[in-house]
């Protein structure tokens, strides 16, 4: 049995994690009954973005039953925070899950399956909860060993709040998440149904992309439909706008960037010979670029100025503050991060992907610190396991928890014993 060694820069300094990856391997394995007991308790009751407070005290109280006494509850509304001091000096480091569902409604026969109508854990959100749940357990029972503190962040609301509410990672780092004590660097992971349980997915710079939601309201004039001439028929001033909305992705975005601009719901109209007065859109956003982004939405604007001035008509966009920045892993620590990953599940379990058009914002604490972000391997088609995330299909190979524990585990010991 080995231990893990790491040097810093090329100075002649060795330091040693306090366990060895066939101990953490045993010990994970050990929780693996509790870890599946908690995650199907979770996924049988799952709840929406800043509505997570049977899910907060859940997590608080197995927080406290481990043995943690610094236990903050209510942070960003019903976010949990809790800190693990280990007794040996060395650098902060903080791990974050998420922990709201989505409204999405269960298809699959389990007996683990949502008793809440309507509401599922449909991005795999359970999973990151009860992973880092068995991180805790592991790490506390270690405790004395370790050469540093932890922070452990179980942030609401990541699928983003209700219109008008605050919520989220922006809302916990305005609440001090970050601070006292500040972490030096954050790591997260995400499932990934494309990935078999006991593979890790990983990228480095750009991760996963930004995210915008915008509406446009299209304000035509009503009047009957057998004499459209005297009105602005807004319908067909969103139909003409889709399109040349379009364009932004196949004429005036560089070809080599990734952009992607979607109209996700149409809806106007009363009746079937009245033209609309008004039409509302909604969409979302993506690109890795955040100059792409902000160019964008000036186009936007300058694309919805020419088609409805044309008709006659006029119009409202308006982008739901906040968006989601690009997820960006720092490629360093990535590069760091990436040979305990290689090391844990082996070099061949561990794929480089392409960065995601999906969007997080477990971006927004990469703004302040460093930080890796990646892909926990839980489909298994085998079992029937390959539902796409955010489907009522969706689900997690159970072999993939204590797979979680061992690598994030790995990833912060690591981490610590490299002495940032």
């Amino acid at each position: 049995m080995r231990k893990y060694l790491f040097f810093i820069a090329a100075l002649p300094v060795v330091a040693a994690s306090p366990l060895t990856d066939e101990e953490i391997a045993r010990r994970a394995e050990a929780l693996k009954p509790k870890l599946v007991e908690t995650r199907r308790h979770l996924h049988m009751y799952p709840e929406l973005s800043n509505r997570e407070k049977e899910t907060g005290r859940y997590i608080a109280e197995r927080m406290r039953q481990i043995g943690y006494a610094d236990v903050q509850t209510n942070v960003a509304l019903t976010g949990v925070v809790a800190t693990l001091k280990g007794g040996k000096p060395g650098p902060v480091v903080a791990v974050r899950a998420d922990i709201d569902a989505l409204p999405v409604t269960e298809s699959l026969n389990v007996p683990y399956k949502s008793k809440n109508p309507g509401v599922k854990h449909a991005c795999g959100h359970d999973i990151h909860m009860t992973v880092q749940l068995g991180v805790a357990e592991l790490l506390y029972s270690i405790r004395d060993q370790i050469p540093g503190t932890i922070k452990f962040i179980f942030q609401p609301a990541e699928e983003s709040a209700p219109p008008g509410e605050e919520a989220g990672a922006l809302l916990m780092i305005k609440q001090g998440v970050l601070d006292n004590p500040k972490p030096a660097a954050i790591f997260g992971l995400h499932t990934n149904p494309n990935l078999r349980a006991g593979q890790i997915g990983y990228s480095s710079g750009p991760a996963m992309a930004s995210g915008d939601r915008f509406a446009i309201k299209i304000r035509g004039k009503q009047v009957h439909a057998a004499w459209p001439h005297d009105g602005i028929d807004a319908t067909v001033i969103a139909s003409e706008a889709v399109l040349a909305l379009q364009s932004i992705r196949s004429r005036r975005i560089d070809p080599s960037e990734p952009f992607v601009l979607t109209i996700g719901s149409i809806h106007g109209g009363q009746r079937f010979n009245i033209v609309a007065p008004e039409v509302v859109m909604e969409g979302t956003i993506r690109t890795l670029n955040e100059d792409v982004r902000q160019k964008s939405h000036r186009l936007m604007r300058e694309i919805l100025e020419g088609v409805t001035k044309a008709h006659g008509g006029s119009f409202d966009l308006t982008f739901t503050e906040p968006g989601y920045p690009v997820t960006f892993n720092e490629p360093q620590l990535t590069a760091k991060t990436l040979s305990t990953l290689q090391r844990v599940v082996t070099e061949r379990n561990v794929v480089q992907l392409k960065p995601s058009m999906g969007s997080e914002d477990f971006a927004e604490f990469q703004k302040i610190i460093p930080g890796v972000f990646y892909w926990l391997g839980v489909g298994n088609p085998d079992k029937g396991i390959n539902g796409a995330l955010h489907t009522p299909e969706y689900d997690a190979d159970e072999d993939s928890i204590p797979v979680g524990v061992r690598v994030m585990t790995a990833v912060l010991l690591d981490y610590l014993a490299r002495g940032q």
